[in-house]
């Protein structure tokens, strides 16, 4: 009973509920930075195929397509809660003043990856390339956007 007399309960409560979001922004954060790692990793690696660094190999360049077009479809905006705003992210402001352009790059990702996929799995290595070429645009269109 003192607790409650004192005001010490509700303190406490809201306290560990600052604590608990903070803690949720901090996973959100974590989240689309592991998911933005997966996209470079793939796209990294059918890029270094596509510029001659490493041999062109296609079942390889289909199973990164097939891994970035999976990982497209998890969701990314979770990661970005409007908390998560700060000047140590490399998420631009713009992301929380444009959210809907934000989101419709995104699916435009989701789009051009589905397309890679499908195109990756035919085997033409011209193809390939084109297709890569646009599924990578997409990616910088969204960079040059919506990264600090």
């Amino acid at each position: 009973m003192y607790i409650r007399r004192n005001g010490l309960l509700p303190l406490t409560l809201a306290l560990c509920s600052t604590c608990v979001q903070a803690d949720d922004v901090a996973k959100a954060v974590d989240y689309r930075h592991g998911l933005m790692h997966v996209y470079a990793y793939n796209v990294t690696s059918m890029s270094d195929m596509v510029k001659g660094e490493t041999a062109f190999d296609p079942a390889a360049f289909a199973r990164y397509a097939e891994d970035l077009a999976a990982a497209t479809w998890l969701d990314l905006l979770a990661g970005f809660p409007e908390d998560s705003i700060n000047d140590e992210s490399d998420a631009g402001d713009t992301i929380w003043l444009d959210w809907d352009k934000f989101q419709k790059k995104y699916e435009a990702l989701k789009a051009q990856s589905a397309k890679l996929r499908k195109v990756a799995a035919g085997g033409d290595e011209a193809a390939m390339k084109e297709q890569f070429g646009k599924t990578a645009k997409t990616c910088k269109g969204c960079h040059d956007d919506f990264k600090n």
